[in-house]
Formats: C-alpha cells, structure tokens, sequence
C-alpha cells in the first residue's frame, strides 16, 4: 500500500475517532434539578431521536398552599397559564453540539426561556448551563434518579401487601 493511501486511511480514522468522542452522551433518564424540587424525564426525540426532550415528571410540592396542583401560572401566555406543570414540557429538542446538547429550556418558575447545554459528566451527573443573553450564565447539575414508575415499584415492594380477610370473618362483618 502506498504511503499517501494509508496517511489517507489513517487520517479518515482518526477524524471518525474524534467525531465518535465529541457526539454528546444519550441523555436519557429521568433527572433531579440540583436545587431538588422537581424531577425532569429526558427522553430521545425529533428526527431519527437524535435530539433529547424533557418534561417535568414529579415535584417536591405538587401542590399550592390550597392544595391545588401546581400550574403554569407565570408563563407570560394568559391561555398557557392553567398548565399543569407535571407534564410540562421543559428541554423541547435540544440538538447534539460537540459534547452536549443545546437549545432552550422554559422556566416555569419565572414564565421565561433561556439558551442550556445539557452534558453528562458521569452516567449519575448531568452539567446543566443556562444563559439569558448569552452573557448572564448559571450552572447546575442534576442527578440521576430511577425513573418514577420505578420509584413507585419500589414503594410497592417495600410495603406488605395487606392481607385478605379470611371468609369467615368477611362473612361475620356482612352480617354485623
């Protein structure tokens, strides 16, 4: 084989190593924000689920004060504001950008839009930057939780199923 052949082959595979290494890690999971209060389900979506959606799936307090569940109530839309926020879609089509992905996020609690990158540090570690202006930046990172359906298996086995009441004593109390 010629010299330039394989210079050729071997700068084809390392620009296919290094593209490999860039693409961002699968964001999938379900995830807790850093300060605790909600729970965010990222899956795959968009064309070929090459992009990664998120919605809020449990929060801390779910309800208000009068124990309503909590709604969209700052979203600066007036037809928007009786949302529920579990459910709210929050990370809509973030796109792969080097080693993360981009996009916008909605803040529920202030009813704004502001510019995240969303990168895994580790497979329980999520580095979430968010930018207003481009010049006003903040960084949190959220954790990996099992994901809420499996939470609730977990509750379910974790507590004894209650015991049937046997015949007699079902009988005895539907003649009481």
């Amino acid at each position: 084989m010629r010299l330039s052949t394989r210079l050729g082959l071997a700068s084809a595979a390392l620009m296919v190593s290094t593209a490999v290494e860039a693409a961002p890690k699968d964001l999938s999971g379900t995830w807790l924000t850093g300060d605790g209060r909600a729970k965010i389900r990222i899956d795959r979506c968009g064309p070929g689920g090459s992009n990664a959606c998120g919605k809020v799936v449990w929060l801390k307090s779910p309800t208000d004060d009068s124990g309503v569940p909590r709604t969209d109530v700052k979203n600066p839309d007036p037809k928007k504001r009786v949302r529920p926020i579990i459910g709210l879609t929050l990370l809509d089509n973030l796109k792969p950008d080097d080693s993360a992905f981009a996009g916008e996020i909605y803040n529920a609690d202030e009813g704004k839009i502001y510019q995240v990158s969303l990168a895994r540090e580790s497979e329980a570690e999520l580095n979430v930057q968010g930018c207003m202006l481009k010049v006003l930046c903040g960084s949190q990172t959220w954790t990996r939780v099992p994901d809420v359906n499996q939470q609730a298996a977990i509750q379910s086995e974790a507590k004894p199923a209650p015991k049937a009441a046997s015949k007699p004593a079902a009988a005895k109390a539907a003649a009481e």
